[in-house]
């Protein structure tokens, strides 16, 4: 029968660490009866190694398991194949030869004692020869050389190598060439069990599968070894793996609270990496099975999200702190919560905001304030968790200034979030006064040293509260306090608040959770905060959980980590549970859920017991501890494993984890992440991965002070860094505000990248989340090295309907379909680039990712679109070859549309629009009529030849469109009149007996003209005018987005030096002209025709351009820009009459006329208040003048009416490339590039989101 927990240790690590002969086994393996065992081997190699490389205990006996566990496999192996030891053996006698191997055996033998040789009971030759329970020892030595060299193999074993180390076996022996043949030998074997696996490979597998961590090996061993084990029952394994698991988990947490410095109130630790949580659900069922109850149950009882709920993005703000801070921000007192500005508010909710945590709003202790005065810090107020009660403090304006506050955030979307501290209240509380039974308590000082004549802290006139003296000095940190009821001196000795990981808290009093009448208390309490803030935050939570709250205040007989002096209240766990039978966070979820339903429980939990929390006690959240200190000391690898182990035990946990940078018990996110790329990159994963993100205070600012639970203000005077703030809002709160596309885990994969060489890289985090038809994927480099490689499988995940790991492919968590000529079009957040694939690439090959030092990339938008006939987006993705362009649908238009491009810059450029520039500086004409020499004479036959073919090439173009009836000469005669008539309009002078509104109306003309660009705007109407010849102006203005000539007029138009900020106010003020039916009396507001001067700003181009929103109720409009539409209607005024009227007195007529109302407009626009009712109201004709307002026709337009005037009027067709041209960021179906001749229909464009008022 095999020994229990055995491993070896060379006869020179027995000595040189005194290992008692005790431990050994007949074969001289080291034998743990108990972890106790396992601890003094441990103290003995550290006190030997005198500090260096510690040994810990958990591991020296997880290493005797594994140990364990590979001879209960070779002994079920051995037992299948009978003699194969022996036939082993002897093959090693053919093929290394007879002497060398015994010389190798011996060698080991006397290297690794047996006990009876190590005490000189046998001779090495002796034992060689012998046997053991009817097995050859010979082949006992064989299979024992065979462990020791896989323990050497093993990376997680190096710690320990010094005391199995086969180096000198190596040097001295053939033991290489015997290892070598027994692999050989047993590669020729039958597979072990369903492995299809070598005896050599699957004994090597755990080691491989996680070279890092022993106790994962023991987890893949339990867990993936059933196929290999035959009729070996594993079952018998489980109990003891996951008590040696968990004993590395505990030593790991006893160490990481040693060496962190934790912090007031919730214990927070910060020094150290915690350990990696692991979920062992097959082993416990397994073990329970058995009837083996080692811990609580933990059944699945997740509380339901409301639909709020998943999207809740958090920011914690220190009330004091903060008020401080807005009052010098603007500079007037803020002191109540009711004073916080809309314009804080419209902020953060601008920023993705919806949830904002109030830290310390409650009735604070006065004797912690006093406490800490006493102690030099005069300038501190009470700890925020140290409460006189749960009501609002009446310093920040009471429970009245918080519903005002959190009325006006519900507005913007956002809930507020408050702190319960439910282990304990203030020495000086309420409670403590009136129920000084519910605290936990000694009729005496646990320890007679504690001496009480320090100052009353009480401010109940019958109550004396005093703290242990040697808190002043500092020489002693007592855990109980001393209150005496001064009626009748009865002095009781009540317990500060404390979770065993550091000093106590002062200033605390710890609440009994054995009563009934506490947890009820304590349950009303929680339900009167549930009613005035939507999400309670609970601090230290784990405290309370049944297993810790026994373990500091009521440990079991033995036990050795309760709270200083509390062994002697020990209870065994039946005792306990019959004092507190149910957990107490299940009762308050349970009860929260009926009488308070619309809120959130989240639990500060740490110690391992975050899925704890969220999937048996029902909170709604939990903190991630995991996340800030594994991301910041880049501890990928385990981040990695605490993911994975996540979703293969239940991906709902990963949905409820809280991830941070920092909270308000640690450092500040500065301070831990820089303000570099690893600082957003983190921020990214954490704005990104399933589960709730929180901010900290001045996170976003850059802050770099970390504020006290006692600050009022904060004593560093720091001003908001504006680049890291823009670096936000740049590439994080747009991510925010996708939460819905990232918060969930029905569609959530983690991917492994694999770099070239075919290994894992185990600093990126990839992965992808998808709603609907919306996907997303992510990949971030948490270190400094380049990263490169490919994403094609996930990690498994439990899928629960099944109840099983399941893995699934990139294409299927994008929902990418296998189709001929199928793209895959995605963009990058960071570069704002779209990018193209070949679906059938992505799904046969995976996701190429190259990612710089802390690097990260978020691809959104994936969308799948077939090929156009003419094979537009397998062009693009030829020329492209990877790179990205701003937008993927505008780069395929560019390929259909290239020729019309071509036509239509040959016709309009910059050279074009600069030659029409001219001012009317000459005066030449008929001054006593104001008439002009024709436009016409200003240009040279051949410059209007070769304007003609210009316009006649664009026309061509155009037919091969699709626009039918296009009449090229038309159209090239329409463009040299229009230009004609720009010449006519720069040169229009004065007649030489100018009235005085002539005068004024023209005087002002030429001012509106003396601005270049609105001369070139002119220029660029009249070439687009001129399409009117074949089309109407919402129609052109249609082609104007559809075929991308915005974009080439803006070409050209910067060609000719206009600035980028005033091309895009002038292309949306020729598409108003060609748009709107321009007749001057339909555009003046008289009482009976108000109405079209509304239709005529109710134009989705007009409206769009004088930003025009509503906001409670009343539209506004931008005055800028609706002085810039005025002026420049003026200028298309007059030009439209100097196309329209020849006769020189109804010219001037209409000139003055139209300076007339233009000027009414204006006067109307100062009366209006920005609001566009108002200025419909005071707007009004302006008087008529004689000649002016006629409906009139184009010269253009004319002539096209006679030519056509014997034809049959035809509805226009044009080849469509889109229903409308996308915004930069939102393309179209590729569907829409065709050649297919379609009539082009008229767009539509969305209003701008609400904007306020100039």
């Amino acid at each position: 029968m095999n020994p229990i927990f055995d491993f070896h240790i060379s006869r020179a690590a027995r000595a040189k660490y005194n290992v008692d002969d005790a431990l050994f086994s007949l074969r001289g393996n080291v034998v743990f009866a108990n972890f106790y065992a396992a601890r003094l081997l441990a103290q003995n190699i550290n006190q030997a190694r005198g500090g260096d490389d510690a040994a810990l205990a958990g591991e020296l006996n997880a290493l005797g398991l594994i140990h364990e566990i590979l001879h209960a496999v070779l002994q079920e192996y051995r037992q299948q194949r009978g003699d194969v030891m022996a036939q082993a053996v002897n093959a090693l006698y053919d093929n290394v030869g007879r002497d060398a191997v015994e010389t190798t055996l011996q060698t080991f033998i006397d290297i690794f004692p047996p006990l009876s040789v190590y005490r000189g009971q046998e001779t090495i030759e002796q034992y060689l020869n012998g046997s053991t329970d009817g097995i050859a020892n010979r082949e006992i030595v064989l299979e024992e050389m065979l462990l020791v060299w896989l323990e050497n193999q093993n990376p997680a074993a190096s710690p320990f190598k010094e005391l199995f180390d086969d180096s000198a076996l190596a040097q001295n022996t053939a033991y290489a060439r015997v290892v070598q043949n027994l692999r050989e030998f047993f590669a020729e074997q039958e597979p072990v069990g369903a492995t299809g696996q070598t005896l050599f490979d699957a004994l090597r597998a755990p080691f491989l599968s996680a070279p890092d961590s022993l106790s994962a090996q023991l987890d893949f061993m339990l867990y993936r070894w059933n196929a290999l084990a035959g009729n070996l029952d594993m079952s018998q394994f489980f109990a003891r793996a996951i008590g040696g698991m968990q004993f590395i988990q505990e030593e790991q947490r006893f160490l990481w609270q040693q060496h962190a410095a934790p912090f007031g109130g919730g214990g927070g630790f910060t020094a150290t990496t915690p350990p990696v949580p692991t979920f062992q659900r097959e082993y416990r069922s397994r073990i329970d099975e058995h009837g083996q109850q080692v811990w609580y149950p933990e059944p699945e009882q997740f509380s339901p999200d409301l639909d709020w709920m998943p999207n809740l993005v958090l920011i914690a703000k220190s009330t004091y702190v903060w008020l401080d801070q807005l009052s010098k921000k603007y500079e007037r007192d803020i002191k109540r919560l009711d004073e916080i500005p809309d314009k804080e508010l419209d902020e953060l909710r601008a920023r993705g905001i919806t949830g904002l945590w109030f830290i310390g709003v409650w009735e604070r202790s006065k004797a912690s304030a006093t406490i800490k005065h006493m102690m030099g810090n005069t300038g501190a107020i009470a700890s925020a968790y140290s409460l006189y009660d749960y009501e609002i403090a009446n310093e920040l304006g009471g429970p009245d200034a918080l519903e005002q506050l959190k009325a006006r955030a519900w507005k913007r979307g956002i809930r507020i979030a408050s702190d319960m501290v439910p282990n304990h209240m203030g020495i000086d509380s309420r409670w403590v006064m009136e129920h000084p039974d519910w605290f936990i308590q000694s009729p005496v000082p646990p320890y007679p040293s504690y001496q009480y004549h320090s100052a009353d802290l009480s401010s109940d006139p019958n109550v004396t509260i005093q703290i242990e003296d040697h808190y002043f000095d500092k020489t002693d940190a007592a855990v109980v306090f001393k209150r005496t009821d001064d009626a009748t001196r009865d002095a009781r000795y009540i317990y500060h608040g404390n979770d065993g990981t550091s000093f106590p808290w002062n200033d605390t009093a710890q609440l009994n959770y054995l009563l009934p009448q506490v947890r009820e208390a304590v349950i009303q309490t929680i339900l009167h905060v549930a009613q005035q803030t939507p999400v309670i935050r609970f601090d230290a939570a784990m405290t309370l959980a049944k297993k810790h709250y026994q373990r500091l205040w009521f440990p079991q007989p033995g036990a050795t980590d309760a709270i200083p002096s509390r062994s002697e209240f020990a209870m065994t766990k039946a005792q306990f549970d019959a004092a507190m039978p149910e957990e107490f966070w299940r009762e308050v979820v349970d009860r929260v859920a009926v009488e308070a339903p619309d809120t959130l429980l989240l639990a500060e939990a740490f110690w391992l017991m975050e899925g704890y929390f969220v999937r048996t006690l029902g909170m709604h959240r939990v903190y991630n501890s995991a996340f800030m200190h594994m991301l910041r000391d880049e501890k990928n690898l385990e981040y990695r494993l605490v993911i994975k182990n996540t979703i293969e035990f239940d991906p709902e946990v990963l949905k409820r984890y809280v991830n941070f940078m920092n909270n308000p018990d640690e450092r500040t996110a500065i301070d831990q992440f820089g303000k570099g790329d690893k600082y957003f990159g983190v921020a990214v994963m954490m704005a990104t991965l399933p589960g709730l993100p929180m901010f900290g205070h001045g996170q976003i600012e850059g802050f770099t002070e970390r504020y006290g639970m006692e600050f009022k203000r904060a004593m560093l005077d720091e001003t908001p860094d504006a680049w890291l703030i823009e670096r936000h809002q740049r590439e994080i709160f747009p991510l925010l505000h996708k939460r819905y596309l990232f918060a969930g885990v029905e569609n959530f994969l983690l991917y492994d990248v694999y770099k070239p060489n075919g290994t894992v890289d185990e600093n990126v985090f990839a992965y992808s989340n998808r709603v609907g038809k919306e996907s997303a994927l992510v990949a971030y480099n948490n270190s400094y090295t380049e990263a490169r490689g490919k994403i094609k499988l996930s990690a498994a995940y439990l899928d629960k309907s099944k109840e099983e790991l399941t893995q699934r492919t990139l294409a299927q968590g994008l929902s990418l379909r296998a189709a001929e000529n199928s793209f895959v079009i995605f963009r990058d957040v960071v570069s704002e680039n779209e990018f193209i694939r070949t679906a059938r690439a992505l799904i046969q090959n995976g996701f190429d990712i190259a990612l710089g030092a802390y690097k990260y990339a978020v691809y959104l938008d994936f969308r799948q679109v077939v090929d156009t006939p003419e094979g537009v987006y397998a062009q693009l993705h030829e020329r492209l070859r990877g790179r990205g362009v701003p937008n993927i649908e505008q780069a395929a238009r560019d390929i259909q549309l290239a020729p019309l491009y071509a036509a239509f810059r040959d016709m309009v450029n910059g050279q074009s629009i600069m030659g029409y520039r001219e001012t009317g500086s000459r005066e030449t004409g008929n001054r006593e009529t104001g008439s002009r020499e024709t436009g016409e004479q200003k240009d040279t036959e051949s410059e209007r030849r070769e304007t003609r073919d210009k316009a006649m090439a664009f026309a061509e173009v155009v037919k091969e469109y699709g626009v039918e009836d296009v009449d090229a000469d038309a159209f090239a005669e329409a463009v040299t009149d229009n230009l004609a008539g720009v010449r006519q309009l720069n040169d229009y002078a004065l007649p030489k007996r100018a009235s005085k509104d002539l005068k004024a109306a023209l005087g002002d003309l030429k001012n509106r003209l003396t601005d270049d660009s609105a001369r070139d705007g002119l220029v660029a109407f009249a070439y687009l005018d001129a399409m009117t010849a074949f089309a109407d102006g919402p129609q052109i203005v249609a082609w104007i987005d559809e075929w991308q000539l915005g974009r080439m007029l803006g070409d050209a138009l910067r060609a000719a030096g206009v600035a980028d900020a005033r091309i895009w106010q002038l292309i949306q003020l020729v598409k108003i002209a060609l748009a709107v039916t321009f007749e001057i009396r339909n555009l003046v507001p008289n009482k009976r025709e108000r109405s079209k001067f509304k239709n005529f700003l109710d134009d989705t181009n007009v409206a769009e351009f004088l930003n025009i929103n509503e906001f409670d109720g009343v539209k506004w409009f931008n005055q800028e820009q609706f002085g810039a539409l005025v002026n420049w209607l003026q200028v298309i005024g007059a030009y439209k009459v100097l196309r329209t009227q020849t006769n020189a007195t109804k010219q001037n007529a209409a000139l003055i006329q139209q300076y007339a109302q233009w000027n009414a407009w204006r006067d109307a626009e100062t009366k209006s208040e920005y609001q566009v009712d108002k200025l419909l109201a005071a707007a009004k004709p302006a008087r008529k003048t004689k000649g002016a307002g006629k409906k009139s026709q184009t010269l253009a337009a004319k002539r096209v009416a006679k030519k056509q005037s014997t034809k049959k009027a035809k509805t226009v067709k044009s080849k469509t490339m889109a229903t409308k041209a996308p915004p930069a960021k939102k393309t179209s179906p590729a569907k829409s590039i065709s050649k297919k001749k379609t009539t082009a229909p008229k767009t539509t464009k969305k209003q701008n989101k609400p904007r306020t008022k100039k």
